[in-house]
């Protein structure tokens, strides 16, 4: 691993290990109406943005960022992200955490399948057999629940979509990041003005306490994503994949050790085949990857 790549695992480790504690923040701001939490995730990610940007001294990505051909494909990713962040916050307060967790356990398949079908990756037979495996647990799960997990699918298409038009824009993270936000904040702004007119409505939470948590929804939703498109830029999306795992792991104990969601034999089944695919891609990945390395040496000259 180069010093590229070490960057990238690192920063991408980062990412997950803030995404998988983050339905901690997200309880204790259950007072908070989901839609409130969203506008204030968004309104306070965009002075987050700008300071690491000066910190940076990088703000000619800025202008590249918001140049119509960017920009039309980073508002698509800011709809992608935005409602993501709106069915996971609604999840985690609905207590379907675990149903939220096996959308992130599915999505490094998904990315799998996104490799092939848009960056023109081949897939091998172990990769197909941990797709169909997984689609077997989602199967499972779906009658655990008595509906399709559509919270499940939401999230990992939503974000496997997002990290495709991520990879295949060409722009710093934290610029990138800012235009997002900044197509999403006069939305935000004009919710939570109107929001705060209605009876009972607020704009700032319930109290004086409530206000520096949420400003700290800005940096707790944009050092994740930011680390998230550095390690992309910088790994294969298989790599990225496999990290993910660590995500949803944090966030299934929380669900079940802290929150203490119901965990049914089903449920157990459900998620037994999804662990079981992930075992299989993984172990592929890992063994491919150690024959390219082979293959590699083998291949200098002497």
């Amino acid at each position: 691993m180069d010093s590229v790549q070490r960057f990238g695992f690192l920063t991408g480790l980062g990412a997950y290990f803030i995404w998988g504690s983050l339905p901690l923040y997200i309880r204790m701001m259950r007072h908070i109406q989901p839609q409130e939490l969203l506008a204030h995730r968004i309104i306070w990610s965009v002075p987050t943005a700008l300071v690491l940007i000066a910190i940076a001294r990088n703000w000619r990505d800025i202008r590249a960022a918001f140049r119509w051909n960017t920009l039309k494909w980073l508002a698509l990713s800011s709809v992608l992200i935005g409602s993501n962040w709106a069915t996971y916050i609604w999840a985690v307060n609905a207590d379907r955490n675990l149903e939220a967790s096996l959308g992130y356990y599915i999505n490094p398949l998904v990315n799998v399948l996104f490799g092939m079908l848009i960056f023109g990756e081949r897939l091998r037979r172990a990769q197909w057999a941990a797709v169909g495996i997984a689609t077997i647990g989602v199967a499972v799960m779906a009658s655990a629940i008595g509906h399709m997990p559509w919270v499940s699918l939401f999230l990992c298409f939503t974000f496997g979509f997002y990290a495709v038009i991520r990879k295949k824009v060409l722009i710093d993270s934290r610029a990138g990041f800012l235009a997002e936000v900044a197509v999403l904040a006069p939305v935000a702004l004009l919710y939570l003005a109107w929001f705060s007119q209605q009876p009972g409505g607020r704009a700032f939470g319930t109290g004086p306490g409530d206000v520096p948590l949420l400003m700290l929804a800005g940096p707790i939703t944009a050092f994740p994503l930011i680390l998230f498109a550095l390690a992309a830029k910088r790994l294969k999306l298989s790599t990225i994949g496999m990290m993910q795992y660590i995500g949803p792991t944090l966030q299934f104990l929380i669900a079940i050790f802290v929150f203490r969601e119901a965990f049914t034999p089903t449920h157990a089944v459900a998620f037994g085949f999804i662990w079981m695919a992930l075992v299989v891609f993984t172990t592929d990945s890992l063994l491919g990857e150690a024959k390219a390395r082979r293959l590699a040496r083998t291949a200098r000259p002497v």
